[in-house]
């Protein structure tokens, strides 16, 4: 959960950042930042519960460059609809849907590998204490 937490806060500051920019309502900018993200944070957390099954994390798939393509394609399809059904414009929609989601898929792959370097100085670290705790006869 705070790894979900922690992309939620990157993901609501870059979602205002750049819908301000394109409407330049600060209502609408707020509206489009806080539905869009919510609606992205809780598919990125149903994402993450699909890529922790046993079968991606052997595969191929699990470097961060897969998983970041997976939620970049989800991303896209929510940010359009929510700028499209927030402001009623095509043009809109479709500039968020390209800017927006792509400032956040980079900002989701540095995310990812920080995660992903967390868990693994924590199993090295867990593995140390163990050698420690073991007799190596």
């Amino acid at each position: 959960m705070k790894k979900t937490l922690s992309f939620a806060v990157i993901h609501f500051t870059v979602a205002f950042s750049v819908a301000y920019i394109l409407t330049g309502d600060l209502l609408i900018g707020s509206l489009i930042a806080m539905i869009e993200p919510m609606v992205n944070t809780v598919a990125f957390f149903f994402h993450e519960k699909a890529w922790q099954s046993s079968t991606l994390k052997r595969s191929q798939y699990s470097a961060p460059a897969s998983k970041t393509i997976s939620f970049a394609i989800i991303h896209f399809g929510v940010a359009f609809s929510v700028a499209y059904l927030l402001t009623g414009d095509l043009l809109i929609g479709s500039v968020m849907a390209m800017i927006e989601p792509a400032i956040n898929t980079i900002a989701y792959y540095f995310h990812e590998r920080v995660w992903q370097r967390q868990g693994q100085e924590q199993n090295q670290a867990h593995s140390k204490h163990l050698d420690m705790i073991v007799c190596h006869h």
